[in-house]
Order: C-alpha cells, then sequence, then structure tokens
C-alpha cells in the first residue's frame, strides 16, 4: 500500500508540473495582428511618441509577427521590420532610458530577449518609447536596428513599479484605476 501511494503522489506532482509548465508557455498565449486603431480583439497597432507631441504616431511596419494574453499587461511580445531609418527615428521619436526586454516563450522564435538587451546595451539597437501607459503603469517599448529590424514589448514604468508593489503613486504619476487599489 505504501508504494501504491508513493507512485501515486509522485505521477500527480509529475502531472501537477506538467500543467503548470503548459500553463505558462502556452495556454494564455493568443497570436496578435495589426490593426489601425489595435481596438478590436487580437490586434494592436505599433505607434511611437515623436518629441514633439504627446499623441503617439503610427510608424511603417511589415513582416509582423506578435503575441499577447489576457492575463498579464506585460506577456505582449512583436517582431517586425520598418523601413524608417534610424536616423530619422532618432530625430523624430523619444528614446527610452533602462529598456529591459522581457523574455518570450521559446516557441516565440524570432523574439530573443538576452540578444536585444545585449545590443541595446552595447549600442547595436535604440529603444524607443511606443506609447507611454498602454494601460495604467505600463510602456510600450520599441527596440529598432539599422537594419531596421525592431521588436516591441510592454515593460513597467515608474508608476507601475510603485503602484503594482501596493504602494501609493508617486508624485507626478497620474492617479491608479480603482482596480488596482
Amino acid at each position: 500500500m505504501g508504494k501504491f501511494l508513493t507512485i501515486l503522489i509522485v505521477v500527480a506532482a509529475v502531472a501537477m508540473g506538467a500543467g503548470m509548465y503548459y500553463l505558462q508557455v502556452y495556454a494564455y498565449y493568443e497570436p496578435v495582428t495589426l490593426s489601425e486603431t489595435g481596438a478590436e480583439p487580437g490586434t494592436t497597432r505599433i505607434v511611437m511618441t515623436p518629441l514633439d507631441g504627446p499623441e503617439p504616431e503610427p510608424i511603417l511596419v511589415t513582416d509582423f509577427k506578435g503575441i499577447d494574453a489576457q492575463s498579464s499587461p506585460l506577456r505582449f511580445r512583436a517582431c517586425f521590420k520598418t523601413p524608417q531609418s534610424l536616423a530619422m527615428m532618432t530625430e523624430t521619436y523619444v528614446t527610452y532610458d533602462n529598456p529591459t526586454p522581457l523574455n518570450a516563450p521559446k516557441w516565440f522564435k524570432c523574439f530573443d530577449a538576452r540578444a536585444i538587451g545585449t545590443d541595446l546595451e552595447n549600442g547595436k539597437a535604440l529603444a524607443f518609447l511606443g506609447e507611454e501607459n498602454i494601460i495604467y503603469g505600463v510602456d510600450r517599448i520599441i527596440a529598432v536596428y539599422d537594419d531596421g529590424r525592431a521588436f516591441a514589448w510592454h515593460q513597467l514604468n515608474h508608476c507601475g513599479e510603485v503602484v503594482y508593489d501596493g504602494q501609493p503613486a508617486p508624485e507626478g504619476c497620474p492617479p491608479p484605476p480603482e482596480r488596482t487599489k
């Protein structure tokens, strides 16, 4: 009877571990497509914040691949190309300090957070503010390479880091929505 219970516990633990892995890596992700507004379910828009105005504006995008999940605002990842030159972008759009690409699931092969992060540190790519507070406390960051390759992800901003940690919003941050309190 003892061996049977031991085997049952081990099998249950392995099944639970496999289920947890599946839920974290595969279950909640959905493909995302581009749209004009990004308002329809399963769609997004790629915009960048200009130096001379607060309203983000669309950029030219080709070869878009994206994923997102309803379970967290930080699960958005995208890979695409843009024909706009990096020189023009640096003169037109707001750059982003301290970009930190977040890991994507291994099956989303076009997005390598470690390589993107290293290239941002070495100056091989530049990070721009796509859209501030795309969701309260979360910014969309876009990293662009000289050859037109580009990557986007969501990252907590200074307001989100504090508010989602249970603290009151810092000075200069908009008031948090009721659901974050």
